[in-house]
């Protein structure tokens, strides 16, 4: 089959039934956007199709609707202290270093985990061979013993269930009572088989799915404290407990991760959300904390108006879909409170409105925000536990900082999202430079940046890590200058030439498109997420100040 016809029946069979997909990414005010479409039109050489017709022109950059818009960051006198920190950068040397010795010491913690996956594999292998083999042998001594007093009934060697072909399926093994033909002579010796291997499979409570788990954790598992980590912990503490927190200190600190205990005020002072003066910051979070409750009493009630329905149903709808692994995010108190957040930002922010995934967004401020009033995990917290009024700080804290972020990335979603198109452009190109192998190979099957990059761009990667991953990119976004919308694109290079191998083995359209919307990050944990971003950084250092390095 030709790559069109491969193209057509994916989209065909994904495009309206995956969540995630480049369809389900758009809000009530967004329409539909088609990839394939898009792409051909540009290679035509041709605009495409204005996707509202007769309604004028609409600005097409943040810039524009940032003149004409006055609803973003509410900023007083008091917080201009806080914004001169976007302007400056971190110290190279340091990140530099940092980085070289992450991929060092990955590069020997790989050869080491090796060689303990060597061993435990062939453990496994000899666990098994005994398991089979003990389970074969009580089998046996079943169906002796049904023999012997069954009367000849079943006991034709035709019966066989795990070692005959059944003459009904052309040769095929029947693996189940519901494959067998209706109306065979071996349904009732299929039936007792297929309950006897049911019984005999060991019983196992339910878990969450290692991708659901938040805690800070490496590959192999449980997050326990090593010295170094309480070392640091130290100097996140004794940073922050000053009368004025050395915020360019506290950056390059955090860039290699927030310990999870200092993580809430951290987030806070690098978002800009309260002042590195100690002595004003609870009286900066008494009075942006009332001043979100004003908005929900002056806007929340016309959710249901005319002009605001579309926006709040498109709300109502996607919350239940935000992490559905995780039993936090079903409960009706914390969904009550995300369709708050996101109905509220809405409506001061009408140059983009709501567009999906935004609400994906919502969610490691919450998580964050929630940790600093527990000490349990939080997968099964029952925040109706908590009292009101802690409620309604970790509500207003994730309004916020939510808005914060989204103010530096808001052309991501204004009418035709301009900005996620350019940051989709600029990674092709940074990709054909960094790694032409991969780039070629995409453009050999025809597969378009837009196709799969666009949601990379649109939810922040959230879609393609767990959210324990995400959270500790966000230490990183947090710590590095323009994070969100400038490193973001050189993390999503490194993401992508992180899984060159598998890339290069896939030969058609759809076992990429595949590939690259379910790439295997579920057991990822802080060290991946450190590896990816130092291979990222090196990347920025070397292209972000010299744009004719990605230019052939």
């Amino acid at each position: 089959m030709s790559n069109d016809g491969n193209k057509k029946q994916f989209w065909k069979r994904n495009a309206a039934k995956v969540p995630g997909s480049i369809q389900h990414v758009y809000g009530a005010q967004h329409p539909p956007f088609d990839p394939l479409l898009h792409a051909n039109l540009i290679k035509a050489g041709n605009k495409p199709p204005p996707a509202m017709p007769g309604k004028p022109k609409k600005a097409t950059t943040f810039q524009e609707f940032e003149s004409i818009t006055s609803d973003a960051w509410d900023v007083g006198d008091d917080d201009d202290e806080l914004l001169a920190m976007a302007a400056q950068n971190l110290n190279i040397e340091v990140v530099m270093e940092t980085a070289n010795k992450v991929i060092e010491n990955h590069s020997k913690q790989q050869e080491r985990q090796r060689q303990d996956d060597t061993t435990e594999l062939e453990q496994r292998e000899e666990d098994t061979q005994e398991e089979v083999v003990a389970e074969d042998e009580e089998e046996d001594n079943e169906e002796d013993e049904e023999d012997r007093e069954g009367e000849g009934d079943v006991t034709s060697p035709e019966v066989s269930f795990a070692s005959q072909s059944s003459p009904y399926t052309d040769g095929r093994l029947v693996k189940s009572h519901s494959e067998a033909p209706i109306g065979s002579p071996k349904d009732a010796a299929g039936e007792h088989a297929g309950l006897h291997r049911q019984r005999s499979l060991p019983h196992r409570p339910p878990v969450i799915p290692l991708v659901a788990r938040m805690a800070d954790q490496n590959t192999s598992g449980t997050p326990a404290m090593t010295e170094r980590e309480a070392s640091r912990l130290d100097k996140f503490k004794q940073l922050l407990a000053g009368p004025n927190t050395d915020l360019e200190e506290l950056r390059k600190l955090s860039w290699s991760g927030i310990p999870r205990q200092v993580r809430p005020i951290t987030w806070k002072l690098l978002s800009g959300y309260i002042p590195a003066n100690a002595e004003r910051r609870e009286s900066v979070l008494q009075r942006k904390r009332q001043e979100y409750f004003g908005f929900i009493q002056q806007y929340y009630d016309s959710r249901n108006d005319e002009n605001h329905q579309d926006t709040y149903r498109q709300i109502h709808i996607d919350i239940p879909r935000t992490n559905p692994l995780i039993p936090l995010f079903q409960q009706a108190s914390v969904q009550e409170i995300f369709e708050r957040i996101l109905f509220i930002w809405a409506i001061r922010h009408p140059a983009s409105g709501y567009v999906q995934g935004i609400n994906d967004l919502v969610t490691p401020f919450f998580v964050v925000y929630v940790f600093e009033y527990i000490e349990e995990e939080v997968e099964n917290f029952d925040v109706s536990s908590l009292q009101e009024e802690t409620l309604r700080n970790i509500e207003a804290d994730s309004f916020w900082c939510m808005s914060k972020l989204l103010d530096g990335i808001q052309d991501n979603y204004t009418f035709a999202q301009p900005g996620i198109q350019r940051k989709v452009k600029a990674l092709e190109e940074l990709v054909s430079r960094i790694d032409e192998s991969v780039h070629l190979h995409m453009q050999q099957y025809e597969v378009e940046y837009l196709q799969f990059a666009f949601r990379w761009m649109n939810n922040l990667l959230m879609r393609e890590l767990p959210l324990r991953c995400t959270i500790r990119l966000w230490d990183t976004y947090q710590a590095e200058p323009e994070g969100f919308s400038h490193f973001h694109l050189y993390v999503c290079a490194a993401f992508l030439v992180r899984w060159r191998k598998e890339i290069l083995e896939e030969r058609d359209f759809q076992g990429l498109m595949i590939l690259l919307q379910n790439l295997p990050t579920m057991h990822w944990g802080n060290e991946e997420v450190s590896v990816l971003l130092a291979e990222a950084y090196r990347l920025k250092f070397a292209f972000a100040d010299a744009p004719n390095h990605y230019k052939r």
